[in-house]
């Protein structure tokens, strides 16, 4: 038997969740309110498939070891575009690292304002 499944999507917490709320807007996500302490983060696409929870809840130790991966289609765009948003001026703690060319493809990192990091990778 083979493990069918329609999605997989991950939860992340937010030291201040309105700030990280609309820190994902302004990175390009759409938001689905679930309930006020719970938001899911969906990129933009055919359907809900790819995404993340965004939770009111904040436990340092599990929040600043949380990474997330996304594979963009075309990652100089998604920089040049991520970049042009000026993030690490309007939010405390924002870093984008420069592009690095890995043995299987290059990747940029993004670290949020609560401290997730973000990998955005695009492969060989």
């Amino acid at each position: 038997m083979s493990l069918k499944s329609n999605s997989i999507r991950t939860f992340i917490g937010s030291k201040n969740f309105d700030e990280s709320r609309k820190f994902y807007n302004e990175l390009g996500f759409t938001e689905i309110t679930i309930e006020p302490k719970m938001s899911y983060f969906r990129v933009e696409q055919e359907d809900d498939s790819m995404g993340f929870y965004l939770q009111d809840y904040y436990v340092k130790d599990w929040v600043q070891n949380s990474m997330v991966f996304l594979e963009v289609q075309n990652l100089t765009e998604t920089y040049e575009l991520i970049l042009t948003k000026e993030l690490t001026k309007k939010y405390k703690n924002v870093k984008v690292n420069k592009i690095k060319n890995e043995p299987w493809g290059n990747v940029f990192h993004v670290i949020d304002p609560a401290g997730v990091l973000w990998h955005f990778a695009e492969f060989n």
